[in-house]
């Protein structure tokens, strides 16, 4: 299942691509996310802490890198408790000129597995949900008044 949300944000391109492209400020703007750990070029790991404490790691691979244009990152689920929830997961960021700014375009593609799949309708409010979330962070941060303004 897939869900895409956009966003025109009122800033140049290299700008938000510092950030998007960045799996080191996922900490500031992705949801849930409290820092990321082990970059390298092949992937790294987003830090997750639930509500009750526990910290949860998860494991992503990039699959794509087109530099200021797109990143896209598979997470990697083997003997994980994520591959009790999803058969498949990833998620990805294109950037492109838009009037006013650049259209920022997040999607969430992830396949549930076993019983998951029974309540697909809910996993896809919360994709949605999630990536809604990721773009008012990403306007709170990228669009805040400079000191100069």
């Amino acid at each position: 299942m897939r869900v895409r949300r956009d966003r025109v944000l009122a800033v140049p391109a290299a700008e938000a691509w510092a950030v998007v492209g960045d799996p080191g400020s996922l900490g500031r703007w992705w949801p849930r996310v409290e820092r990321v750990e082990s970059i390298d070029q092949a992937g790294f790991t987003e830090v997750y802490r639930t509500r009750k404490g526990t910290v949860i790691r998860a494991d992503f691979r990039i699959a794509t890198l087109d530099a200021g244009r797109e990143i896209r990152v598979v997470q990697q689920l083997e003997a994980t408790p994520f591959a009790r929830v999803f058969s498949a997961a990833s998620k990805s960021a294109a950037l492109e000129p838009a009037a006013g700014g650049t259209r920022v375009t997040l999607v969430l593609d992830q396949t549930p597995a076993g019983t998951a799949r029974l309540g697909a309708f809910l996993v896809r409010g919360a994709m949605r949900k999630q990536l809604d979330e990721a773009l008012d962070a990403l306007t709170a941060l990228l669009e805040r008044p400079t000191a100069a303004s």
